[in-house]
């Protein structure tokens, strides 16, 4: 039987609650994940000639079970572990945790109930994984995500750099433009791979199978990125954990090893400020031709100037550094203004602050593109510092954030306070190659400004009234009925203040308005209904949801005074809310029933009138757009 996925993250967090008391959850995370990909590959390639993995005899889940009350239940499941780690040259990456430490399980008959009740819940609790989709529906793989994100939210700030938020590693994945790759050649490298969240999430944007590479300094964490990637049916990845990139790069030409090897896509988010990467430093010419040289005590274009040598001559990359990258001068300044000068900078992305578990400065996203890069004469920035949702303590970008920066991005589009492209007479000439978006992009809102003369003499002063112009435009006749002049550069109320509201509604532009927002969503029930009403066990949904999400930005697009991306983060949000439990439960229902009990109201939030506003003459007049 099916399960939903709050039951089985329900599940494993319960299984981390049989472990918590002897160890923080940086330890018993090794614990829950070794399990939890010991029953997965079990589930899934058990009896499998020819599998991605190889499950030898005495080396199963099923095995392990056999071992609940044994008084060496510990020990044994090490042999079990080792035995399926050397069937698949997974030696140091599988069996890191060890279930026959009394430090951490405690002794005799502690570690045999601890031990056993953890078995018995993935027994007892679990799904039977075979029976997953992981190309269209990645229940285990979003599980092990979903683990790995609480672990690092657990963990603090020492303990959450191996986990890159999901939202940010789709948005890498959506602007480094492996979605065109074609050949089945194409080669994608992280040099700081972490967990591997960036590779998977690379990996699944391609159209054709990408070979991977990925390097992490920590052995440990380069064994959770194994496992992750085999859990996300990416098998043959290629990780090197335990070697630090500057240090020993695990990656070499084939036909000179004295040269960095160099891949098609690269993705990347390196430890910030690295202060340590000159530690047994080994050039390969990195870092000659840029004018300086990277300062020893901040490796951020260390790390930028690694993934440039890195890249084929064609090779494309997103890298996500502190804001520091953008300005700081020196050697750091010397470095930014050759980059621009080569036009290896396709674009710059500003992300909100407190969006990473290891740190809560601000972030970007610099996308490098060696492609035409002779020819580039600009840089295209996006300041998405303000669009965000806090989420506990930290923040988190919403599917109406990632959806709005990567098609934008993708599609060069200009939108106000948001997004410009930059030439380079402007970034070199009158800037000096300061790359601060700021300098380019005013983002900040509109100062609330008050006018006295307004305060002591009464009225509405003309421009709060002209920053409402879209709600004019949509409404031709409204202005004039609701105001008068009353002096120069002054209105007043034509109506009693309790009556705006049914004022407005009884305009007629306002009732064509109402009708058009309804008639969007009707045209998009229209056509998504074949769609949703042929759902089969053959639907990829993950396809289907970005179908649908289309078509309402779609819809919505020629609809003013409505955000399109509002009507998108509605649909995903009850997707994700509600759809994620049902496709895993082949509920193809549940999405019908969307359409039935959204009214257009719910879609119109985005023109709501403003209950906040607290101007006088103004209260409850409709939101400034």
């Amino acid at each position: 039987m099916a399960v939903k996925k709050s039951e089985l993250y329900s599940s494993l967090w319960a299984s981390c609650d049989s472990l918590r008391g002897g160890m923080d959850s940086s330890q018993y995370k090794d614990y829950i994940l070794t399990l939890l990909f010991v029953k997965y590959v079990s589930d899934k390639f058990k009896g499998v000639t020819y599998g991605d993995i190889d499950v030898p005899e005495g080396g199963s889940f099923d095995d392990m079970l056999a071992l609940i009350g044994d008084k060496n239940i510990g020990e044994e499941v090490d042999k079990i572990i080792a035995r399926l780690a050397e069937a698949n040259s997974l030696r140091g990456i599988i069996d890191n945790a060890h279930f026959n430490d009394e430090d951490k399980l405690g002794k005799g008959k502690e570690m045999v109930d601890k031990l056993s009740e953890l078995l018995g819940i993935f027994r007892d609790q679990m799904p039977d994984f075979s029976k997953n989709r992981a190309d269209g529906d990645d229940i285990i793989g979003d599980a092990y995500e979903y683990l790995m994100r609480n672990f690092a939210t657990e963990s603090g700030k020492s303990k959450g750099q191996f986990y890159t938020p999901a939202e940010v590693s789709r948005i890498l994945s959506k602007v480094v433009g492996i979605e065109h790759a074609r050949s089945s050649d194409t080669t994608l490298y992280d040099p700081a791979c972490g967990s591997g969240s960036l590779l998977v999430r690379a990996a699944e944007a391609a159209p054709v199978d990408v070979a991977i590479y990925g390097q992490e300094k920590e052995s440990t964490t380069g064994g959770l990125a194994r496992m992750n990637l085999v859990l996300h049916n990416r098998a043959t990845a290629d990780v090197k954990g335990g070697y630090s990139t500057f240090s020993d790069p695990q990656y070499m030409n084939p036909d000179n090893d004295s040269a960095i090897q160099q891949f098609d896509f690269a993705v990347v988010n390196p430890p910030f400020s690295d202060k340590n990467w000159t530690h047994g430093l080994k050039e390969y010419g990195r870092f000659d031709g840029y004018g300086d040289r990277p300062p020893q005590k901040n490796g951020d274009f260390a790390w930028l100037l690694h993934i440039i040598k890195s890249l084929k001559c064609d090779g494309k990359a997103a890298v996500i550094l502190p804001h520091g990258v953008l300005f700081r001068g020196n050697a750091e300044a010397t470095i930014r203004q050759s980059l621009i000068d080569r036009g290896y900078i396709k674009g710059i992305i500003g992300l909100p602050a407190n969006l990473f578990y290891g740190t809560g400065i601000p972030a970007c996203i610099i996308v490098i593109d060696k492609e035409n890069a002779d020819e580039r004469d600009g840089i295209f920035m996006i300041d998405a510092s303000r669009d965000f949702i806090k989420d506990g303590n930290k923040n988190r970008l919403r599917e109406r954030d990632v959806y709005k920066i990567t098609t934008v991005f993708n599609d060069r589009l200009e939108l106000p306070k948001y997004s410009r492209f930059v030439t380079n007479s402007e970034i070199k000439e009158k800037n000096d190659c300061n790359l601060n978006i700021p300098r380019y992009i005013d983002s900040g809102a509109a100062e609330d400004e008050q006018s006295v003369d307004g305060h002591l003499s009464g009225g509405i002063p003309a421009y709060d009234i002209d920053s409402l112009s879209l709600y004019w435009e949509t409404f031709p006749n409204l202005q004039a009925t609701l105001f008068s002049p009353l002096r120069k550069d002054f209105y007043s109320l034509s109506v009693e203040k309790g009556a705006i509201r049914d004022t407005i509604y009884s305009e007629s532009d306002f009732s064509a308005y109402a009708d058009k927002v309804t008639n969007a969503f009707e045209s998009w029930i229209k056509k998504v209904d074949g769609k949703l009403r042929t759902i089969s066990d053959s639907t990829k949904p993950k396809l289907l949801i970005a179908y649908i999400s289309e078509r309402i930005i779609e819809e919505y697009e020629p609809v003013s005074l409505v955000d399109k991306y509002d009507a998108y983060e509605v649909l995903l949000s009850y997707w994700n809310e509600i759809m994620s439990e049902c496709r895993t439960a082949r509920k193809p229902c549940a999405i019908s029933k969307f359409t039935r009990r959204q009214p257009p109201r719910k879609i119109k939030t985005a023109h709501r009138l403003n209950k906040k506003k607290k101007r006088a003459g103004t209260a409850n007049l409709c939101q400034k757009p």
